[in-house]
């Protein structure tokens, strides 16, 4: 059975990105993972069932068909991860209109079991500017002091995963111009 490891971070924490460069990395040293990224497995579910159009419409749909697009990405991303070792690449919260809704709750958990939980940081006012400079993406205007209330918010999320599965939490600091120190710390969880 492979290594599971959960990336995650709030939306312009730059967690993909840190992953890319640690996946780089490793491959060079004859470690293969792969990533799988669970928000685009519950939206190639929600595509198929005509419920979006694309990803950031997600967050807004139902808590009941959440439940179940989570569901279906974790029973997929289980099976792929028997005998492979596998980076989840997602959010430990999202927030929605009514509220934070936990991005691997327990029934993903148990389907999943990660090895590790990391947690990609940076100062709010750092996302702030990288959400401002990505046209990619439709995102809702949210101020640092909301940027780092979601942060605490998912620290207190990836403690409870940890109590839930045993695992352990890491934070990987992702600072402007400090890209290879995070690349660094998250390889040396990957090893």
């Amino acid at each position: 059975m492979g290594k599971k490891v959960v990336v995650t971070g709030v939306p312009g924490v730059g967690k993909t990105t840190v992953i890319n460069g640690a996946m780089e990395r490793l491959a060079a040293e004859g470690i293969a993972y792969e990533a799988v990224n669970f928000g685009t497995c519950m939206f190639d579910v929600a595509c198929k069932e005509s419920l979006v159009s694309d990803r950031d419409e997600m967050r807004k749909l139902g808590k009941d068909d959440q439940k179940r697009l989570q569901q279906a990405a974790a029973s997929e991303i289980a099976a792929m991860s028997a005998d492979a070792n596998i980076i989840i690449d997602t959010h430990s919260s999202v927030k929605t209109p009514a509220g934070f809704l936990a991005g691997l709750p327990e029934w993903v958990l148990r389907e999943l079991m990660p090895d590790v939980v990391v947690l990609v940081e940076t100062d709010p006012d750092q996302i702030l500017m990288r959400r401002l400079g990505d046209e990619s993406r439709v995102r809702d205007m949210e101020g640092a002091r909301t940027i780092a209330g979601h942060q605490e918010f998912n620290r207190a999320i990836a403690a409870a995963y940890a109590m839930y599965t045993g695992c352990t939490v890491k934070i990987v600091g992702n600072e402007n111009f400090l890209l290879e120190r995070a690349i660094d710390d998250l390889v040396n969880v990957l090893r």
